[in-house]
């Protein structure tokens, strides 16, 4: 796992998408920042947190896009289902490289929190909930990322399939009030991501909410190695 992990981390790196991912979210985070922050004048970070989680629907799908897909394609995953390896440790190396990618750009905007303390008088458990919950998100929405990216050698099907998923789980809740039947209505609330992510923003650390995320990760995670098992044996 380790090894896959420090191949597809360094991978990032030594080709654009690690550089330009980093890059684009923290143009983006700078401009939620000022807008949703700077500009009203306020200590509250709960506008720039939500803007910020809507861009993850967009950047998610490039940085996983390739995780799988770009080895399919050339063919070296061959190398992976033919070696005598643990399929499980795979899948997990390579969403750890991922999700590590994604927490760098989390930690670089903790100097606007930086900002937001020296400055102003934040809520900083509400905050940290806050980062709590986009990191849960980030986990779920790669593991998503990484399931479609190996059902494809196509990085550009792989980022719009991503993207596709995403979307739905984001926007369920709004079919919510024209869905009659209560049952459907309860699943469909119960399957929002937003809808749950509204706990962090007023602080409340609810546990079910956390297992909902790692819940997500779980079966999609697990879906990749059933996906890899398949192809080794078949």
């Amino acid at each position: 796992m380790f090894a896959i992990f420090r191949r597809d981390l360094k991978a990032y790196f030594t080709s654009p998408i690690g550089f330009v991912y980093i890059a684009v979210f923290m143009f983006f985070s700078g401009f939620y920042f000022t807008n949703e922050t700077l500009l009203p004048n306020t200590s509250s970070m709960s506008g720039f947190f939500d803007s910020l989680l809507m861009m993850f629907m967009f950047l998610i799908p490039l940085l996983t896009m390739r995780s799988i897909s770009e080895e399919r394609k050339m063919k070296t995953d061959t190398v992976l289902l033919t070696a005598p390896v643990n399929l499980v440790g795979v899948v997990l190396g390579k969403f750890l490289a991922a999700f590590a990618v994604f927490m760098l750009g989390i930690a670089l905007t903790l100097i606007f929190f930086v900002v937001v303390f020296l400055f102003g008088a934040p809520e900083t458990k509400m905050i940290m909930g806050m980062y709590l919950g986009m990191s849960l998100i980030g986990a779920a929405l790669i593991s998503i990322g990484l399931f479609v990216s190996s059902l494809t050698e196509n990085q550009i099907v792989a980022a719009v399939g991503s993207f596709a998923i995403i979307l739905i789980l984001w926007v369920v809740n709004q079919i919510v009030p024209y869905i009659e039947i209560p049952i459907f209505s309860k699943i469909l609330r119960w399957l929002s991501i937003y809808d749950r992510y509204a706990y962090f923003i007023y602080g409340i650390l609810d546990l079910t909410t956390v297992i909902y995320y790692l819940s997500i990760s779980f079966v999609f995670l697990f879906l990749t190695i059933r996906v890899f098992e398949k192809r080794r044996w078949s």
